[in-house]
């Protein structure tokens, strides 16, 4: 329950030619009925197995031949039908892993009667189709799905092999996952709207990840039955130190960059492919909001690569979490959050008596700290003007300026202490990533400030954060309440103050109603509030756009993956999802 997955949302590439043996128990792809069919009956006529040529010859090298790649595919995918393992492995970069993974596709998984079909290459990449019987104590059933392999040139001699690759096996496979087939870890679990309506992925394509969650720590507590399937069962980053989709971060702030990465991992969740004989489904209740999840489906849907989610500042209900990709940035994703941390130092440099809503504050254009030269967008400045004034236009010079005054481990305290942020201690129903600010020192202390450095976040995370300073309280947020399985949810060692509290609403009020968040927000107040940001990262050529706010007692937190100004990728959506809840 205290070790939360910290995720970044792109997949981690491989590095150079070093790779994790992928644990799939065995696949020998068992030979067909009562003999191996011959190849040209799989691939047509012509392709063959390249043998080699004898001598000894210089290390080939260049571009790969069409006839390179074909031949290295059928030589790979003809070995593997006829369950040739150790030849089929042999026809790849790296035969150890590749055996181990082929041995257990038959062995583990339970899958004979294999035909492998090439498909059209493309350049160095051949797509092939897998059909197959999953066959387990006396259950049979017809498996078939699409995959892919890529051509290289091995390192030896240079010849054309297969770049091996757990995907290859089975394309949602990560290194370290195994599949299996046998009766399920966990029963299944009808998951429930806060009305009682069935959640599925049909109704709602987002929740995907998050049902496979909750069956995996409530389909015994649920008081569901197992079936029998051929499921993935994903690798213990316990047990494998790196993780398929956890990798490094990179963002920028003004001229420099800095790097963080990932942590904390928890196990995913296993994923179910097919299932030979269902189980009996538990029922468990959420608290998602059927209206809202089903608009918070439809607004990211409609935004390439968009993620949000909507609270109960009051309770820390969640009442909807969406993404546009498949993987759950709502939830776990760990981003730079740009200048919606802002709300977080804003509470720090008040506390400490740095700065006041309605006093004067610098926000000059320029601002150097630890080396690192910052500016402002467009570089801007307010001569003369209030602490309000700067969050509201977000001025990033008018926090860079007090980092001298600061500790190395203040901002991360104001985090932990009020924000219940960076604890890893969240309990929420399914895996998340409670947020990340650890303490630095020097140029990137400062960048944390503004949301860079080494700040991670995510939706989640920052719609808890508005929703502490609309109410004063950290509030954990939850997906499934604390009463269906007793665990304990995360708490904060001190409220804000009163004082604080008030001044750093007036600072969201402000900028909701005139500030850069001011167009998304229009028509949602007076009891509202709202921060946009946007966040450099290493490789964009947009940053990420971020915006976060309350109305009433909703909250909601949304990021634009290269989306550019928080104001107008982000705010819409979340905009939308406030007027939605709350009938306006």
């Amino acid at each position: 329950m205290g070790k939360r997955r910290r995720v970044d949302e792109r997949k981690a590439a491989k590095s150079g030619r070093s790779r994790r043996h992928l644990v799939l128990g065995g696949v020998a792809v068992a030979a067909l009925g009562g003999g191996a069919v011959a190849v040209y009956t799989v691939f047509g006529a012509g392709a063959s197995a390249d043998d080699g040529s004898g001598g000894a010859e210089a290390v080939k090298s260049g571009p790969l031949s069409a006839g390179e790649v074909r031949t290295a595919a059928t030589a790979f995918l003809t070995s593997w039908q006829k369950g040739t393992v150790t030849k089929a492995a042999a026809a790849t970069d790296d035969s150890a892993a590749a055996k181990t993974a082929l041995t257990g596709f038959a062995k583990d998984a339970h899958v004979k009667d294999v035909t492998l079909t090439r498909g059209k290459r493309s350049g160095d990449k051949v797509p092939f189709t897998v059909k197959g019987t999953v066959a387990y104590k006396g259950t049979e059933k017809p498996v078939a799905y699409a995959s892919a392999l890529t051509v290289v040139r091995a390192e030896k001699d240079g010849e054309p092999v297969v770049d091996w690759q757990p995907s290859v096996v089975h394309p949602d496979l990560d290194e370290g996952d195994r599949l299996v087939t046998g009766e399920a870890g966990t029963p299944p679990v009808k998951a429930l709207d806060r009305d009682g309506g069935e959640l599925t992925t049909e109704k709602y394509p987002s929740l995907g990840s998050v049902l496979d969650g909750l069956r995996e720590k409530y389909g015994k507590k649920a008081g569901g039955k197992a079936g029998v399937e051929l499921r993935i069962v994903r690798a213990d980053p316990a047990q494998d130190a790196s993780d398929g989709r956890s990798g490094t971060s990179e963002s920028k702030s003004s001229e420099n960059s800095t790097k963080s990465t990932g942590s904390g991992k928890e196990k995913a969740a296993d994923k179910t492919l097919l299932e030979l004989n269902e189980g009996t489904p538990g029922e468990l209740r959420t608290t998602l909001s059927p209206s809202l999840q089903a608009t918070a489906e439809a607004k990211v849907a409609a935004t390439k690569r968009a993620s949000v989610v909507v609270m109960r500042p009051s309770t820390g209900e969640i009442l909807a979490a969406a993404n546009s990709g498949s993987f759950n940035v709502a939830f776990q994703g760990s981003l730079a959050p740009g200048s919606t941390m802002k709300i977080v130092s804003s509470a720090l440099l008040l506390d400490k008596g740095l700065a006041s809503a309605g006093k004067v504050h610098p926000c000059p254009k320029f601002s150097s700290y630890g080396g690192w030269k910052f500016q402002n967008d467009d570089k801007f400045e307010i001569k003369g003007g209030t602490f309000k004034a700067s969050f509201a236009r977000s001025c990033n010079t008018a926090f860079i300026s007090q980092a001298k005054e600061l500790d190395d481990n203040s901002l991360t305290l104001e985090a932990q202490q009020v924000f219940g942020l960076g604890l890893n201690n969240w309990a929420i129903g399914v895996s998340s990533f409670d947020g990340a600010v650890p303490v630095q020192s020097a140029a990137p202390m400062a960048a944390s400030l503004i949301g860079q450095g080494g700040v991670r976040m995510n939706p989640l995370n920052m719609a808890s954060v508005v929703s502490t300073a609309k109410t004063g309280v950290f509030k954990q947020p939850y997906l499934v309440a604390p009463s269906v399985d007793g665990r304990t949810l995360a708490t904060a060692s001190r409220p804000l103050s009163e004082t604080v509290r008030s001044q750093l609403r007036e600072l969201l009020q402000y900028t909701a109603a005139a500030g850069t968040a001011a167009e998304a927000m229009s028509g949602l107040g007076p009891d509202y509030g709202a921060k946009t940001g946007s966040a450099e990262v290493d490789g964009q050529k947009e940053p990420n756009g971020w915006f976060t706010a309350w109305k009433g007692d909703l909250a909601s937190a949304g990021v634009v993956q290269e989306g550019g100004h928080g104001s107008e990728s982000a705010g819409p959506i979340v905009a939308a999802l406030l007027r939605a809840g709350s009938g306006g």
